[in-house]
């Protein structure tokens, strides 16, 4: 993957300068900073907060020279996030992962797919339901180092609001889907 790509990242505050190491490592590519390419979609998981602004932070990542991995919604997809949820990161020498998001995690079904209950063909199978959302997380200084603020928009309540029933409408067919 080469030259520049804008990406996005909602937040309560307008992030110039990302830390890869905060947040939690165990989350589906491991501990960096997350971001998606597509806007609706940093929009739509906004969440409201008492006295807080929702601010959509707008960055180009420039991906020459960084090492990359590309994840399909496949079994090597599922393998990784299952080992990153156990706090293992599989790929350390990588500095940027880009693929679908774990549906588990977006739709309030609690990692149970990840959780070791049941076989892996089968939480496969479960996690393919759904739309896939593409993620991109910046796991080294490196990368870091390449990925240029370029803006920040601070949501207005109508738009959260608009944002909102779009995902409790996708979120309803992903649990019919899913029940099916």
């Amino acid at each position: 993957m080469e030259g520049l790509k804008l990406l996005y990242h909602t937040s309560y505050q307008e992030i110039r300068k990302p830390d890869i190491h905060f947040g939690r490592k165990n989350a589906d590519f491991g501990q960096g900073f997350y971001l998606t390419p597509e806007q609706e979609f940093a929009r739509r998981w906004a969440r409201d907060r008492e006295g807080e602004c929702i601010v959509v932070n707008t960055y180009a990542l420039d991906f020459r020279d960084l090492r990359v991995r590309r994840f399909a919604r496949d079994r090597a997809w599922f393998d990784y996030i299952f080992q990153n949820r156990r706090g293992v990161d599989a790929l350390p020498e990588v500095d940027v992962v880009i693929g679908p998001i774990a549906n588990d995690t977006l739709y309030n079904t609690y990692g149970i797919f990840t959780s070791g209950l049941l076989e892996p063909e089968y939480a496969l199978r479960l996690l393919q339901i759904g739309p896939a959302y593409e993620q991109i997380a910046i796991k080294t200084e490196k990368a870091a180092s390449q990925l240029a603020w370029q803006s920040a928009r601070i949501l207005e309540a109508k738009e959260t609001d608009v944002f909102r029933r779009k995902l409790e409408a996708e979120e309803a067919a992903y649990q019919e889907a899913l029940a099916e």
